[in-house]
């Protein structure tokens, strides 16, 4: 259904979620649509594919060892820690009065070496498929070859005949750029003008150029799919649509899957797994919860959270209209602090498959958002983007619905993860800044 006003009113009488998102009500909408795994017939990746992924981040790991000192100790391999955060979860039963019977932790990818955050999963693994594939193409790269190579003057030369783009509000940008320069690339990052100052001179001081734009995150992707496509020899990586993206974001399961394990932590049916991952224009946190759903099956239970001001994916699964609608469809402005989930249009690929694997989306408020950063920092001593604090409050979200009676789910079974997206870059100067506005908020409360 094409958008107009008269289609707006049969969604707002059809969908009665709608008033409160419209108002920017925080809300919580459960997905009628989830299907249980074995009963999904096809969709356009596998599971064979989250493998496959997996083995080309372990074949370039000579060449991430090597090019870049912070994975030196863990031998080329991206990897963030899983902790547990018993202090928050005090906080949160008595800022939000709200009670976590099972246990809470936080997965750590604001850790992730070189880029601070989760893009480096997905960002990194697009760029270097593309370079593996110039490689081989072209000669370079032969079978039982070290990947170490990649570091050579004659494969940097050579990837300078080649050019890539990327549109971004922060996070994409700064994985594609450094990836992109470090191989060679001539890397042009589109960005909005929700990307942070400092994230621009990051990718500036790594090589890469670029470009900013008046506009938000459509606007900084599409010009960017225009104008690096017009290079006989330009590759844009198309965060509203790519598959590669998405795969690399999947192989989080399987790491997640050892640390689980290690931990001694029982996921099943009578102890289900609850994840709760910031939302932009769904990529990540789909690509991330279809591995989750393959290495678990329906034992997890994953909630995409995004800005009372940006709730794209939620409109777009809500109306069954996915990318053909926009947030500025609605009159929502797509305006929030949260720059990596500044996203007004959802992604038609993520959406196509999360449709039937999330259990549901919960809005979140700015004020939100920093207050959790600063009771993050006061209770575990750990520093948080405020768009990467949004699963922080997932507990509360959900466990105040009726999605536990419905599933028959016994709350104090429950362990749960929050999914920390990004902030171990941010400069200290921000950093206190970010923190005493939080502050500032929950003293004004």
């Amino acid at each position: 259904m094409a958008f107009t006003s008269s289609s707006l009113q049969s969604w707002k009488q059809r969908y009665p979620e709608l008033t409160d998102i419209l108002n920017l009500i925080p809300t919580l909408w459960l997905n009628p649509k989830v299907k249980e795994l074995d009963s999904i017939s096809t969709m356009p990746v596998t599971k064979q594919d989250i493998y496959d992924a997996a083995d080309l981040f372990e074949r370039f790991a000579p060449f991430l060892e090597a090019a870049f000192p912070a994975l030196q100790q863990t031998n080329g391999i991206i990897e963030s820690p899983l902790k547990p955060i018993n202090n928050m979860k005090a906080a949160l039963h008595r800022y939000y009065n709200t009670e976590i019977n099972g246990n809470l932790y936080l997965k750590c990818d604001n850790e992730l070496p070189v880029v601070g955050s989760i893009k480096a999963r997905g960002g990194f693994y697009e760029v270097l498929h593309y370079a593996e594939t110039l490689a081989i193409e072209h000669g370079l790269l032969q079978k039982g070859d070290s990947y170490e190579a990649f570091t050579s003057e004659e494969f940097k030369q050579f990837f300078q005949n080649y050019s890539i783009g990327v549109g971004s509000t922060g996070n994409l940008g700064l994985s594609i750029g450094i990836m992109s320069a470090e191989l060679g690339f001539n890397v042009t990052v589109y960005m909005s003008k929700d990307a942070k100052q400092w994230k621009k001179d990051l990718l500036r001081k790594n090589g890469a150029q670029v470009e900013e734009f008046s506009g938000d995150f459509n606007e900084a992707v599409s010009i960017g799919r225009e104008k690096t496509t017009t290079h006989a020899n330009g590759y844009f990586v198309d965060d509203e649509s790519s598959k590669h993206l998405f795969l690399g974001y999947s192989v989080a399961a399987l790491r997640l899957q050892k640390q689980i394990e290690a931990a001694n932590i029982p996921v099943d049916k009578n102890h289900p797994l609850y994840v709760y991952l910031p939302c932009g224009v769904g990529g990540s946190p789909g690509g991330i919860t279809f591995g989750l759903k393959q290495v678990f099956g329906d034992h997890v239970h994953c909630f995409f959270v995004e800005p009372t001001h940006s709730p794209a994916v939620l409109i777009g699964l809500l109306t069954g209209e996915k990318d053909n609608v926009s947030v500025q469809d609605f009159g929502i402005d797509n305006i929030t602090e949260a720059d990596g989930l500044a996203v007004g249009r959802a992604s038609q690929f993520a959406t196509s498959i999360s449709e039937h694997l999330i259990s549901g989306i919960y809005t979140i408020k700015d004020n939100d958002l920093f207050q959790l950063l600063s009771m993050l920092v006061d209770a575990e001593e750990i520093f948080l983007e405020p768009s990467a604090t949004a699963g922080l409050l997932g507990p509360k979200s959900v466990l105040q619905s009726s999605y536990q009676n419905t599933h028959h789910i016994d709350s104090g079974n429950i362990t749960h993860i929050a999914w920390a997206t990004g902030g171990s870059l941010v400069p200290d100067r921000e950093r206190q800044e970010l923190y005493k506005k939080g502050k500032e908020i929950l003293q004004s409360n």
